[in-house]
């Protein structure tokens, strides 16, 4: 077992354990939106951020649903640089999804009421955390779901952005989704699944 302090507590976690798992474990609140114990964590929303001092007195931001736990590490939850790092985000988040209730809920817990960025006109719900990108890929294994393009740009999508031949309706795209940006509809032998670049639909077997 290793032992590590999460703001001043000190807790005890197995070898290999993600600060993240740790301290949900010890009932000690980090938000995320991006990690889900179904897929492997991927560091996307930047949420988890935390600040640690390693047992040599390095110091520095790290994204806890990456970085495994280390003897004598010592884990900032809330430190200054972590909230306001972690409004920014929230600013940043309202802002592309600022009809998102989930969104809205956990800027409530950050302190963050209000954006100072411009707000997205299409106001998808998606903040490309790829959870449905990586449910697509390492459970179903056909990758029917992929980020395209870069920067401002970057978006979910399928190919061509029209009915995939890979899909094969399992829905776990709408289930992991974090801010119901997927949703999913079934409707006689049809089902139609809908994301913010595209539509589905699949027939059901019987």
């Amino acid at each position: 077992m290793v032992k590590l302090t999460i703001d001043e507590r000190e807790i005890q976690a197995e070898e290999g354990t993600t600060i993240l798992d740790a301290a949900t474990a010890n009932n000690i609140y980090i938000p995320s939106l991006c990690t889900h114990e179904g897929v492997m964590p991927y560091g996307a929303c930047r949420l988890c951020m935390v600040e640690i001092t390693t047992k040599r007195g390095g110091q520095r931001l790290v994204a806890s649903c990456l970085y495994a736990v280390e003897d004598g590490l010592v884990v900032k939850t809330n430190s200054e640089r972590i909230a306001t790092n972690r409004k920014v985000l929230m600013e940043l988040l309202l802002a592309r999804c600022p009809d998102s209730e989930v969104i809205q809920d956990m800027a409530r817990q950050s302190g963050v009421t209000e954006t100072p960025f411009r707000l997205e006109e299409d106001n998808n719900k998606c903040i490309l955390c790829a959870l449905c990108v990586r449910t697509c890929q390492e459970n179903t294994d056909v990758s029917a779901i992929t980020l395209v393009n870069r920067g401002v740009d970057r978006q979910m999508a399928i190919p061509f952005f029209n009915n995939s031949d890979a899909c094969i309706g399992c829905g776990s795209c709408a289930y992991i989704c974090p801010t119901h940006a997927i949703t999913m509809e079934d409707v006689g032998d049809t089902r139609t699944i809908t994301m913010p670049t595209c539509k589905m639909e699949l027939k059901l077997k019987k």
